[in-house]
């Protein structure tokens, strides 16, 4: 089966800004040029985004 990715462009949630896909795929993390807050890629037909969750820092546990 195939990994099915997308290019297309597409606006952040955050600052409205257009943000250009190239060959992403879902639950990718791709960041906004314009206000540089990560997104995550939760569909590609159509091509939605959200805010990417933040990891917490395991402090080398």
């Amino acid at each position: 089966m195939a990994v099915q990715t997308v290019t297309a462009v597409a606006e952040c949630s955050e600052c409205f800004g257009e943000i250009e896909l190239n060959d992403v795929m879902e639950n990718e993390i791709v960041q906004c040029g314009e206000c540089g807050v990560d997104l995550e890629v939760i569909g590609i037909d159509p091509v939605a985004l959200e805010l990417a969750p933040e990891e917490d820092e395991d402090w080398g546990e």
